[in-house]
């Protein structure tokens, strides 16, 4: 399983982490452990590094080391779990954000448009907001903010305007479902509009931009003054937060 995805930006996100050999990190981003084995390899015995990952599949994949401790929780959430460890000041912080690699290519998360499943996005299995309930729940003016705000869906009105009315004549449950309906309504090269569509969904489910908002804030509250907050980001909306 470790092979399953390339981490972004490897070299360069530790080099700016400035890692020192005994102090204390945090990934916030665990995924395939990518980036937290390249922060243990810079860690003495007295070094700690505490992973963040609320994905199962991200989970199973924890890495046994004593100077390591993975928690299941999502990141916004970090300094109240970093508090029930004991902690309550890191050297540095590093995030990766966006959908993996690995989760775009499994099927059943229903995060790409290539392949024929059920309409889930949900970066946590358990919780029970999906896309499909999004798009059965949605207003038309509450589309048209999420296709806008986080798609940047130049024709979000429209589309907006058919989701809702296909989601009345039949309810969109998977991605060739919705496929089926954006296809009539692409404006702009195919595989881009999909791809605008597919984030805006997606960001929208996981409330990823106030996810991003509160993990910023609690994360200066616990890194220690002169500490390296290293975020990597995957497009324009989350540079503006």
């Amino acid at each position: 399983m470790n092979e399953y995805h390339v981490s972004v930006l490897l070299k360069e996100s530790i080099e700016n982490l400035n890692i020192l050999a005994g102090g204390k990190y945090v990934d916030l981003t665990f995924g395939a452990g990518g980036h937290s084995r390249s922060i243990l390899h810079n860690l003495s015995a007295k070094g700690h590094l505490y992973a963040f990952d609320q994905d199962a599949d991200a989970v199973a994949n924890a890495l046994v080391d004593e100077r390591f401790t993975l928690i299941e929780a999502n990141f916004r959430y970090l300094r109240r779990f970093l508090r029930l460890e004991g902690v309550k000041e890191v050297d540095g912080i590093l995030a990766d954000l966006g959908v993996s690699s690995h989760q775009l290519d499994m099927p059943e998360r229903g995060f790409s448009y290539r392949f024929d499943a059920p309409l889930d996005m949900r970066m946590n299995t358990q919780a029970d907001f999906t896309a499909a309930v999004l798009l059965q729940s949605y207003s038309e003016e509450k589309l048209v903010d999420v296709l806008s705000s986080y798609g940047e869906v130049r024709n979000a009105k429209t589309l907006a305007k058919a989701l809702v009315h296909a989601g009345k004549v039949a309810e969109i449950r998977t991605t060739f479902d919705l496929n089926r309906v954006l296809d009539q309504h692409v404006l702009g090269p195919r595989l881009k509009y999909f791809s605008q569509v597919y984030q805006a969904l997606r960001m929208e489910v996981n409330d990823e931009i106030g996810a991003l908002k509160d993990m910023l804030t609690e994360g200066y509250e616990v890194l220690k003054p002169g500490g390296r907050f290293v975020v990597i980001t995957f497009h324009s909306i989350e540079d503006r937060v």
